[in-house]
């Protein structure tokens, strides 16, 4: 059966704190849309914070009253992300905008893609958003390209458990944070096609892995290393170099420089006012998708390799 096009094109899908981050920047960017929640008491939550009415019960329940959006953002729990996605794309949305790391595997997304047709799904990673990425893109080009990279996984120097988020969710939880600045480093320095990996130890709540490094070469030419330990003090960072530049993203918000023949990291002045007023790289993320500009964003396809990166890295079976 056909659906009808909702009279309001384009759907918030969740009513959590990264929806309320979302809707802020829809507010600013003037698009009218419609809350999709679950839960009454993150709904309640949300129309407080937010003045924007929910309506719960699930994306199911919505699309079962005879209307789907063509465009949608979808952020709810990782665990949900791909089923929401699918939900949406068998009903006929056309362009979707889903919150990393889009799935809680690469078989998930892979469920996703079969469905996807002739339909947009872009993986929003917000971090190649920020004006310092932005920034460093800039000198990238300006030097000739990335000669080599190295990035860093560790997750919070105590390594408490995130208990914030369900055991499923922990248990992938390189997929459902670190991915982030992992995405970031092959955004910059290229994808990897010649590289390897090693895990070592365990954690309660992550049995896998809980120290892990790699390193090879980019598509790009490029030579990498990365390093992560959860049972040690650490964060996460990324440093790029080129022929000219040092370029440092520690925190990953902020980018210094060390120039050729100097040992000194000076920050570099950028205009962030938007990542300070909004969560960092979320307005810029989201108005590219509502222009349908994919220029920057993570596709479904790249994401669908990066995946398989992903899994690899962390020892995920």
């Amino acid at each position: 059966m056909t659906r009808q096009v909702d009279e309001v094109d384009l759907w918030l899908v969740g009513s959590g704190p990264m929806a309320r981050a979302y809707a802020a920047v829809l507010d600013d960017l003037g698009f009218d849309f419609r809350v999709i929640g679950r839960g009454q008491q993150s709904a309640e939550a949300f129309e407080a914070v937010t003045r924007h009415p929910v309506r719960t019960a699930g994306v199911r329940s919505a699309i079962k009253s005879g209307c789907a959006p063509s465009r949608a953002i979808v952020a709810v729990g990782v665990d949900q992300l791909a089923g929401v996605a699918c939900e949406l794309l068998d009903a006929g949305t056309k362009s979707i905008l889903l919150d990393k790391p889009g799935a809680m595997s690469l078989k998930e997304l892979e469920q996703v893609d079969a469905r996807a047709g002739s339909a947009t799904v872009m993986i929003a990673y917000n971090r190649r958003h920020y004006a310092s990425t932005a920034a460093a893109r800039r000198m990238v080009a300006e030097d000739g390209g990335v000669t080599s990279f190295a990035f860093e996984v560790t997750e919070w120097p105590h390594a408490t458990e995130p208990t914030q988020v369900t055991p499923t969710i922990r248990k992938k939880w390189f997929l459902a944070q670190p991915s982030h600045v992992v995405d970031l480093a092959f955004h910059i320095g290229g994808t990897p096609v010649d590289w390897q990996c090693w895990q070592s130890g365990s954690l309660p709540w992550h049995p896998e892995s809980a120290r892990f490094s790699g390193a090879g070469i980019t598509a790009r030419g490029a030579t990498f290393g990365f390093h992560g330990d959860w049972e040690a003090p650490g964060r996460w960072s990324l440093e790029v170099m080129t022929r000219r530049r040092r370029l440092i993203f520690r925190p990953l918000e902020k980018l210094q420089v060390t120039s050729l023949g100097s040992n000194e990291s000076l920050e570099v002045a950028i205009d962030d006012h938007l990542d300070v007023v909004f969560k960092p790289g979320l307005r810029e993320q989201t108005r590219l998708f509502l222009d349908d500009d994919d220029s920057i964003s993570c596709t479904l396809e790249e994401q669908m390799a990066n995946m398989a990166i992903y899994e690899k890295m962390a020892g995920y079976q």
